[in-house]
């Protein structure tokens, strides 16, 4: 228990500074005060004040916030303080302002899979046949368990995701797949079938395949920094890509929201992943950033999403969002997250009781 909490709180506290650092950064950048930056809600523990920033630890470290001069729009500013005013500065200073927390969230997963890259290699699943299911083309075909892919159609296979790609995109042509039996190279004639599978969502899609399984035999692929970096960027775009795809299966109904899960949730998820090493914490991390950068692209009133989602459209209409608009729409915000707060913690104290 004690170490699913510590994780929590290094999870959390990582996620937080680096969102909020972007809206700081950004912040500064263009001129604008900043009056104070707080990791976590409520009151102060410890802190100290540099210039007219109030850089603090409080009590609840549930989130934190980045508090500008000038944030709020109806608010009275000093006429000395209008050229260092969040609300003065022209709108697209201040979309590129609230969009860079997020964004800096997905930077962070990107320097951390660059890391893990740069450490560890790449990671790739051998072309090496684990299983021959029965009455497939793979059986028909004679193929054996520990037989090795070595190319299909001329073309050199050299993992798993390699084979897997030229097979589904086959569309059920004749493959000459040539693989290694020992020290035996054999050559092979084979006819992919079509099959119908779930999908991650338990949606039914079709595939073409020859009916074998991996054998899960991987192996670590030195990686250049530039090409660690580029690594990084697909996996995080791969991951972002999934998140949205997710968020809008939840909306359609497609995908339970019983998957959704709170800081119960990720307390546990963060333990386990603290308990199997600093790389599967440092994944973990990079993981629960995208989401959070997704999160809080939502345009939801409250999030960073709904404030841009305000300023678009006074960058196209040429005026503010009227004040009134904007309190009506943050109440409903509020009301929203309030209502998903209370699922997820009704949903991980679920999981609690019944696992």
């Amino acid at each position: 228990m004690s170490v699913s909490i510590f994780a929590l709180i290094v999870v959390l506290g990582v996620l937080i500074f680096f969102h909020e650092l972007g809206h700081f950064l950004v912040a500064r950048m263009f001129g604008v005060g900043v009056e104070r930056f707080s990791l976590g809600f409520g009151p102060k523990l410890v802190g100290r004040t540099i210039g007219i920033t109030d850089y603090r630890i409080s009590a609840i470290p549930l989130g934190g916030y980045v508090k500008m001069v000038g944030e709020e729009p109806d608010a009275e500013v000093d006429p000395a303080d209008i050229p260092i005013s969040f609300t003065h500065k022209h709108v697209f200073k201040r979309i590129l302002i609230v969009a860079a927390g997020p964004m800096f969230n997905l930077l962070l997963a990107v320097i951390i899979f660059f890391v893990i890259f740069q450490i560890s290699g790449l990671l790739i699943l051998k072309p090496v046949i684990g299983e021959v299911k029965k009455e497939t083309p793979a059986h028909r075909g004679g193929f054996e368990k520990n037989d090795r892919i070595l190319a299909i159609d001329s073309l050199a296979v050299e993992s798993w995701a390699d084979m897997a790609r030229i097979i589904t995109s086959s569309r059920g042509k004749t493959l000459a797949i040539s693989l290694l039996r020992g020290e035996s190279e054999i050559a092979v004639n084979i006819t992919p079938e079509l099959k119908t599978f779930k999908n991650i969502f338990n949606e039914d899609i079709e595939r073409y395949v020859i009916g074998v399984t991996a054998s899960g035999e991987v192996f670590s692929k030195d990686l250049t920094m530039l090409q660690a970096f580029a690594e990084g960027v697909i996996q995080t775009y791969n991951i972002a890509a999934l998140t949205i795809k997710s968020v809008v299966k939840l909306i359609q109904g497609t995908l339970s929201p019983k998957t959704l899960g709170g800081p119960i949730m990720i307390a546990q998820m963060a333990g386990q992943q603290a308990r199997q090493g600093v790389t599967s914490l440092a994944f973990f991390i990079a993981l629960i950033s995208i989401n959070l950068a997704i999160l809080n692209f939502l345009p939801i009133p409250v999030l960073d999403g709904g404030h841009l989602l305000f300023f678009f459209i006074e960058a196209l209409s040429g005026r503010p969002v009227s004040i009134r608009v904007r309190e009506v729409a943050q109440q409903a915000g509020i009301f929203v997250l309030i209502l998903l707060m209370i699922y997820v913690f009704y949903n991980d104290i679920t999981r609690v009781f019944f696992s």
